[in-house]
């Protein structure tokens, strides 16, 4: 992992060629193109779109996950293969799967004529919607385990002291699950975060080439423009980005634990 990365990194250093590829002449004008407007817009508007499905992820994930967490413990293995099943499927099937269900004829324009709809056939596919829609759905399994993972450690005493104490059960979720759950939330949510904002195969399919995020925008310099100097420049801008964010993650995961352990000590 490491060596392709360090080569990616070296092709950042240097000139694209006439003909396309490499010429070897030390620059560092690939880095300084990263932070052209365009494409910090095109980083920006990657990061919004991530950012939104990492939100959308979470707001369907936690509740999934403590209905698991919650669930007898017998039932707890079927629920988690339910909820890992479309990992079962390749990636692109699953993509492709979303652009039957969202095209003019698909699925969901059929069930809206069938329950008396009579206007024109719903655009859902190739919108910023439906990338998101297929974003979530392809990465929601990641975070359910990482919440269920945090739920089902959770110590069941201090909810019963919480209760003892007077607290309601939404005070109690608000002010001892949720807190201590917090790592679990974190990990999947930079988790899905990281995976989308790199990725170029559900916007070019279910946005229909309309939406450039910045996978699309590497994908591109490599194997149209071939501009590598350049694309290797902003791949690494890329992990730069998720390796901070990770790291960020790490910090705050140990910070919460040392907390709980000295809370709990």
């Amino acid at each position: 992992m490491v060596v392709p990365c360090l080569l990616v990194l070296s092709y950042a250093f240097f000139q694209r060629g006439v003909w396309g590829g490499i010429e070897y002449t030390f620059t560092l004008e690939n880095f300084a193109r990263v932070t052209d407007p365009l494409y910090a817009k095109i980083f920006l508007n990657s990061a919004r779109i991530a950012l939104t499905t990492t939100i959308i992820a979470i707001l369907i994930a936690y509740p999934a996950a403590y209905a698991i967490a919650r669930a007898p413990r017998m039932r707890q293995p079927i629920l988690l293969f339910f909820a890992v099943l479309p990992f079962w499927s390749n990636y692109l099937i699953r993509t492709y799967a979303w652009i039957v269900l969202l095209n003019r004829e698909g699925l969901v324009n059929n069930l809206l004529r069938s329950l008396g709809y009579t206007g024109e056939p719903l655009s859902l596919l190739y919108t910023e919607a439906a990338v998101i829609i297929g974003l979530v759905y392809n990465y929601l399994p990641f975070v359910i385990l990482a919440i269920y993972s945090t739920l089902s450690r959770l110590n069941p005493e201090l909810m019963e002291a919480s209760r003892d104490l007077g607290a309601g059960p939404i005070r109690t979720f608000f002010r001892v699950t949720l807190p201590l759950t917090m790592p679990g939330v974190a990990a999947g949510g930079v988790f899905v975060f990281v995976l989308s904002i790199g990725n170029f195969v559900t916007p070019a399919l279910l946005g229909g080439g309309r939406f450039q995020m910045i996978g699309n925008l590497v994908y591109d310099q490599f194997l149209t423009a071939n501009d590598w100097p350049f694309g290797a420049a902003l791949g690494m801008a890329l992990i730069a980005t998720m390796i901070a964010l990770l790291f960020i993650q790490a910090r705050a995961t140990a910070k919460a634990s040392g907390e709980h352990q000295g809370g709990v000590a």
